[in-house]
């Protein structure tokens, strides 16, 4: 039985979140359909992270064990025979026996974009959440820094969270406009049932002056997700990427370089 490890991309836009659901077109059952294809028979995939209906991936991290053989162009280029076009299999790598997805990872990266401007865009309106209000991106930063740490993010995690903990370390938050787009560049050890969306929204309405730049310290401290803001929609969401310990030789996105020497996984 070998163990393998996928990086995925996908545009989440008509599916309903990554996870199996009856019924309904999920990223996970497509991914799982190609693989079987592949390999003449079941194949069950374990990701880092599900994400939520309309959400996007520019780089899943998932693994499979399968007792056949074959070789990873053939897990790649096959799998990808057998995907739609809006879900790809970007590179795969023979796994460390103990390697989980899941529960190996150290940190996620996760990028919201907002498309700034006082007209929606045709080419962009599955990939980012459009805001006609001007936003201070500038300012946006500012409030974004006091979520630096670790931190009881009650205010910003759904009520629905299954969490046992509200505790969440956030590693870095970067806000910056390019041109008519404001993206939020966020790396935490783990983020809670939707908060990052959550974030967005408390971040749109201080851009936007609707709140003042320390209303996100002081959610922090009140842990009352009723008195924060409206969570923001799920298109402008893209999981970018998850971090491992060197040893399992997956391939990490240069933002991470900027993660602490001493980050360890999330327990």
């Amino acid at each position: 039985m070998s163990r393998i490890v996928l990086g995925v991309e996908y545009d989440g836009s008509r599916y309903a979140g990554w996870q199996i659901q009856v019924g309904k077109a999920t990223v996970q059952g497509e991914l799982e359909r190609a693989l079987t294809n592949i390999a003449a028979q079941t194949v069950t995939v374990l990701c880092a992270g599900r994400t939520d209906a309309g959400v996007h991936a520019l780089e899943q991290v998932v693994h499979f064990d399968c007792p056949v053989e074959r070789d990873l162009r053939g897990w790649v280029m096959g799998g990808n025979s057998h995907l739609p076009d809006d879900i790809r299999i970007t590179w795969a790598k023979p796994a460390v026996y103990d390697f989980h997805a899941r529960y190996s990872a150290i940190a996620r990266f996760y990028r919201y974009v907002i498309l700034n401007r006082a007209m929606k865009s045709a080419l962009l309106r599955d990939q980012a959440t459009w805001c006609y209000q001007t936003l201070d991106a500038e300012r946006m930063h500012r409030a974004a820094q006091h979520l630096l740490g670790e931190h009881d993010f009650s205010s910003f995690r759904a009520q629905s969270c299954q969490s046992v903990s509200p505790n969440r370390l956030m590693y870095f938050i970067d806000v910056v406009r390019d041109g008519d787009k404001v993206v939020i560049d966020l790396c935490a050890n783990a983020f809670l049932h939707h908060m990052v969306r959550n974030i967005a929204g408390v971040l749109i309405d201080i851009g936007s002056g609707k709140q003042p730049e320390d209303w996100t310290l002081h959610l922090l401290g009140i842990k009352d997700r009723a008195q924060a803001a409206s969570t923001a929609p799920p298109h402008g969401l893209h999981l970018g990427g998850v971090f491992y310990p060197e040893r399992y030789g997956v391939p990490a996105h240069p933002v991470f370089l900027k993660l602490p020497k001493d980050a360890k996984r999330f327990d």
